[in-house]
C-alpha cells in the first residue's frame, strides 16, 4: 500500500516482505526518487516478517540515498517495526541506516495498494544477489552467514541470464 503526502512516501507492508515484494519496492524507490521525493516511510505494523533480500533491499536504498544527498539523515524511516524485525535488524547490523519510531499513532494517510509489476526469474535473482551482497558489505559476520546463498543466486543468476539471452526474440514481419 502506498501514499503519498506533503511530499513525503508512506508505504504500508502488510504481511510478509519477502524476495519478491523487494523488486517491487525497489522500484517504487528507484520511481520515486527519479520524481523527487526524497522522504519514505515505511510502516511495519502489520508485518509478519521480513526476509534477507527484503532487508538488503531497504539497506541498499539507505545507502545510495544518504550517499545522493538526501536532506535529512534518514531518509527511510521504519515504523512500528516488531521486535523480531527490530532484533534482526540490529543482527544484521543494518539497524542505524534508518530511523526507527515506535508509535500508537500511525499517520493518516490515504493508503492505495499498489500493483505488483512484472519480473523476470533474472531480476529476482539478480535482485536477490545485489541485496545479500549489500549486507554482506555492512558488516564482516554477514559474509560468513551469506557467502553460500550469494554464491549459489550469483550462479543461478548467471544461467537465468544466460537462458534469456538464448530466448528468440519477438517475430519480425
Amino acid at each position: 500500500m502506498v501514499a503519498v503526502c506533503d511530499r513525503v512516501v508512506f508505504i504500508k507492508v502488510i504481511g510478509r516482505a519477502d524476495f519478491n515484494l523487494s523488486v517491487d519496492l525497489k522500484k517504487l524507490f528507484s520511481e520515486l526518487w527519479a520524481h523527487g521525493f526524497r522522504r519514505f516511510v515505511l510502516e511495519t505494523g502489520q508485518c509478519q516478517m521480513m526476509d534477507s533480500t527484503f532487508f538488503g533491499t531497504l539497506s541498499d536504498f539507505a545507502l545510495k540515498s544518504s550517499a545522493a544527498g538526501g536532506p535529512q539523515a534518514f531518509p527511510l524511516e521504519i515504523i512500528n517495526p516488531g521486535a523480531r524485525i527490530i532484533e534482526t535488524m540490529e543482527t544484521l547490523g543494518i539497524a542505524h541506516l534508518f530511523k526507527i519510531t515506535l508509535c500508537p499513532d500511525v499517520p493518516a494517510v490515504d493508503f492505495q495498494p499498489h500493483q505488483a509489476g512484472d519480473k523476470s526469474k533474472a531480476e529476482v535473482a539478480r535482485n536477490c544477489w545485489e541485496a545479500h551482497m549489500t549486507l554482506m558489505g555492512l558488516k564482516a559476520e554477514n559474509i560468513e552467514r551469506f557467502k553460500d546463498v550469494a554464491q549459489f543466486m550469483a550462479e543461478d543468476l548467471k544461467r537465468l541470464e544466460s537462458a534469456e539471452q538464448k530466448k528468440p526474440g519477438p517475430a519480425r514481419e
